[in-house]
C-alpha cells in the first residue's frame, strides 16, 4: 500500500509518461532497466512509471553511502524500494559490488541500474562503467532494456532537497543482448548510445 501511494505521487507530482517505444511492460520478463542518471530521484521515477506487477518484482541498486545516511531513507530503501544497496567507496575483490545484483537476479528479480555510477547534474551522459558488461556477460538470459529519464535533473538537482514540479517522461528502448565475442568497450559504447538514442528531440 505503501509502495503504490509513493508511486502515486511520484507520477502525480513529476507528471511523468512512461513512454514503451521499442518493448512492452512484461511481468513475465526478467529485465536489467539501465538508464541515464541525473538526480537523486531517478529510481523513484523509474520505478513508479512500471505497473504494479513489474514494480514489485523490480528492484533498484542504489549506494548504500546515501539510502543508509539517515532513517527515513534506511527505511524506505529497505522496506519500500527493497533497494539492493552497493558499497562505491570501498570496493574490492572481498567487497564486490556485483555480487548482491547477481544474487538480486538469481533470486528471479528484475533491476534497476545507473550505469554512469553517478549523477550528472549537467544532464549531459558520462562514460559508462563496465557493470552493465559483467551483468549481461554472467546472465546472458536476462533482457537489457535501455531507458532516458528526461527533465528530472531540474525537478531535483544535485545539491538540493526540494523538488520542483516540472514535467517528466521515462522513454523506454528495444531490449539489447550481449552479442558474441562482442569487446566490453564495443557494448559499453553501443549501450550508452542506446540510451541517447531514446532522448526526446
Amino acid at each position: 500500500m505503501i509502495a503504490s501511494a509513493i508511486a502515486s505521487f511520484a507520477r502525480l507530482f513529476t507528471g511523468a509518461r512512461a513512454q514503451w517505444r521499442g518493448c512492452d511492460p512484461d511481468e513475465e520478463k526478467q529485465r536489467i532497466y539501465f538508464a541515464n542518471h541525473t538526480s537523486n530521484l531517478d529510481f523513484v521515477l523509474l520505478w513508479a512509471s512500471f505497473p504494479d506487477e513489474i514494480r514489485r518484482k523490480t528492484r533498484p541498486i542504489a549506494a548504500q553511502d546515501y539510502w543508509k545516511g539517515d532513517p527515513i531513507r534506511r527505511w524506505l530503501a529497505d522496506r519500500v524500494f527493497r533497494a539492493v544497496l552497493i558499497e562505491r567507496k570501498k570496493v574490492s575483490r572481498e567487497n564486490n559490488p556485483l555480487e548482491p545484483m547477481l544474487t538480486a537476479l538469481g533470486q528471479g528479480s528484475s533491476l534497476i541500474i545507473f550505469p554512469e555510477g553517478t549523477r550528472n547534474p549537467s544532464g549531459e551522459m558520462s562514460e559508462f562503467k563496465p557493470g552493465l558488461y559483467h551483468l549481461a556477460k554472467e546472465r546472458p538470459e536476462v533482457e537489457l532494456v535501455p531507458v532516458f529519464i528526461e527533465n528530472l535533473n531540474r525537478v531535483l538537482p544535485k545539491g538540493e532537497f526540494l523538488p520542483v514540479p516540472i514535467l517528466c517522461s521515462v522513454n523506454f528502448g528495444k531490449p539489447l543482448q550481449l552479442l558474441p565475442d562482442e569487446t566490453k568497450n564495443d557494448f559499453m559504447l553501443r549501450a550508452r548510445n542506446a540510451v541517447l538514442a531514446l532522448k526526446p528531440l
